[in-house]
């Protein structure tokens, strides 16, 4: 397969399993950290209303959700590129930076999440799994050097 085509794929399939990551912690964190009374978690117009009763414990997993989904999508990513495999790893963190940005601007948050958030939970993220996917996958002098 074509080199090029592996790497998009591998992106693709990086984000596809970020995605699961991500949404399987954020569905499950009201589970484990109870929401505050009345407030819905599924409904966008009930977080931006009910955002004020939200205490830092109730951040936990979105950022979870956000660190974890993208390391495992940047490793997916990683581990199925050939060639600039980091590259394609920072490639998703990027992408899901993205993500995090838009939904920064349209879920309201406190200013420490936000910033935590986006400073911690993409590009690191990407970076970590290229170290991670390094040492479970170590590939030859000159590939590396080509990463």
């Amino acid at each position: 397969m074509n080199t090029t085509v592996r790497n998009v794929l591998a992106v693709v399939a990086g984000l596809v399993v970020g995605s699961v990551v991500n949404m399987g912690l954020v569905t499950v964190g009201p589970m484990v950290i109870a929401p505050p009374p009345g407030f819905d978690v599924t409904s966008t117009e009930s977080l931006q209303a009910s955002a004020h009763l939200l205490e830092p414990r109730h951040f936990v997993f979105p950022f979870l959700a956000h660190a974890l989904g993208t390391l495992v999508g940047a490793l997916v990513a990683y581990l199925f590129a050939r060639g600039r495999r980091t590259g394609m790893a920072l490639i998703v963190g990027a992408i899901f930076l993205g993500g995090g940005v838009a939904a920064a601007t349209m879920i309201p948050a406190p200013i420490w999440f936000v910033a935590l958030d986006l400073i911690v939970a993409y590009l690191p993220m990407g970076w970590l799994a290229s170290a991670i996917g390094g040492r479970l996958s170590p590939s030859s002098p000159s590939a590396s050097a080509a990463a």
